[in-house]
């Protein structure tokens, strides 16, 4: 078992910024790649961002591309989402997710956090 927790999230202007952390516990952390996922209201689930087990590879969805960065510390168990010119389009619950690092780098699977709500006004 792999317990995620996220933290950072909450309320933001148009163009500021945030960072999302999301603290693992449990099974080796570098055994797996770590997914940002986010859900706004009404909609389904997105991917955001995506880092490989040993921070190497990343990728990011196009809506997301030059905005936001994704990290990893393996040392501290934890991966981060910095989000910079955040949008109104942003707001949503975003989600952790744990995925074996087998797996390609994007798909999803595995292990979920609880959420952290992002909330960008105008």
């Amino acid at each position: 078992q792999v317990q995620l927790v996220e933290s950072g999230g909450g309320l933001v202007q148009a163009g500021g910024s945030l960072r999302l952390s999301c603290a693992a516990s449990g099974r080796t952390f570098s055994n797996y790649n770590m997914n940002w996922v986010r859900q706004a209201p009404g909609k389904e689930r997105e991917f955001v961002a995506a880092i490989n087990w040993s921070g190497r590879s990343t990728r990011y969805a196009d809506s997301v591309k030059g905005r936001f960065t994704i990290s990893r510390d393996n040392a501290k168990n934890t991966v981060y989402l910095q989000m910079s010119s955040l949008k109104p389009e942003d707001t949503a619950v975003y989600y952790c997710n744990a995925a074996p690092a087998v797996q390609v780098l994007g798909v999803t699977g595995g292990y979920w956090g609880q959420g952290t709500q992002v909330t960008v006004s105008s």
